[in-house]
């Protein structure tokens, strides 16, 4: 373990030496060279964001964003009906139906075929 740091401080110092070397030798070279690399970074940046955004598909992120849209107005609705109907409060409240759930009337008498353990 002692090694690997002594090796990667040393080349950490070699990188301060030369850098400085560098800035002392050729400042606007030095600058050239940073602003070519920041200006490849914001490149492969840009392209990688755009990649990205195009592979999560646009239907999908305007469905989203409409259900989205369409959950926010539903809760100001509630909000205000909440608030405007308290006088209704004082009724019992029923049971509601399920009215999204049937029950399929099958063949009940046939036996299932299981394995008994």
């Amino acid at each position: 373990m002692k090694a690997r740091n002594l090796i990667i401080s040393g080349i950490f110092i070699l990188a301060v030496i030369g850098l400085g070397s560098y800035l002392i030798n050729n400042p606007v070279g030095l600058f050239k060279q940073l602003l070519f690399m920041g200006a490849v970074v914001a490149a492969v940046l840009i392209i990688y964001r755009i990649w990205t955004n195009r592979s999560q598909g646009g239907r999908e992120k305007n469905a989203f964003a409409r259900a989205a849209k369409q959950s926010k107005m539903r809760a100001k609705k509630r909000k205000t009906s909440a608030q405007t109907s308290n006088h209704f409060r004082n009724r019992p409240l029923r049971k509601r139906s399920t009215a999204h759930l049937t029950v399929i009337e099958g063949k009940k008498s046939k036996k299932k075929d299981r394995a008994i353990f």
